[in-house]
C-alpha cells in the first residue's frame, strides 16, 4: 500500500466534497448555467480519479512498481490540472474576469495525464512479474 497516495486520496476527497457543496449552495446564485456544469464537471472528475488514485494506492502493495508510482502522481497531477483550471476558470468567469478564458486550454492537458495514469495503471498489471 501506498501510505502517500492514500493521504492524498483522502485530502482531495474531502477538498472534493467542499467545492461540491459550494458549488451546489454557494454558486447558484451568481454563476450561470454552463459555468455550474463546467464546476459540476471538475467536481465529478476530481472525485472519479480520487477513487483511481486510492486504487492505485492499494495496487502498489500487490504490484510495487515504478509504472503504478507514475500512475499515481498522473492522476494527482491530472486533477491539479484538469478539476483546477476549471475550477479557476469559473471562478474568474464569475467575478468578470473574462480575459483569462485562456486556462480553458489547459484543462484538456489534465485528461491526457488522466488517460495516461490510466494506461500506465493497465501496464503495471499486464507487465508485472513478481
Amino acid at each position: 500500500m501506498h501510505k502517500g497516495f492514500l493521504i492524498s486520496a483522502a485530502m482531495m476527497g474531502a477538498i472534493a466534497v467542499i467545492l461540491g457543496a459550494f458549488g451546489a449552495h454557494g454558486l447558484k446564485a451568481v454563476a450561470s448555467a454552463q459555468q455550474l456544469v463546467s464546476y459540476d464537471t471538475a467536481v465529478k472528475y476530481q472525485f472519479y480519479h480520487v477513487f483511481a488514485l486510492a486504487l492505485t494506492a492499494v495496487l502498489y502493495q500487490s504490484f510495487p512498481s515504478k509504472w503504478l508510482l507514475i500512475a499515481g502522481r498522473l492522476f494527482i497531477a491530472g486533477i491539479f490540472v484538469f478539476s483546477g483550471s476549471l475550477y479557476l476558470l469559473t471562478l474568474l468567469a464569475i467575478n468578470g474576469y473574462h480575459q483569462f478564458n485562456w486556462l480553458g486550454a489547459i484543462t484538456p492537458i489534465g485528461g491526457v495525464l488522466f488517460v495516461l495514469a490510466w494506461i500506465m495503471m493497465g501496464f503495471t498489471l499486464i507487465r508485472y512479474k513478481p
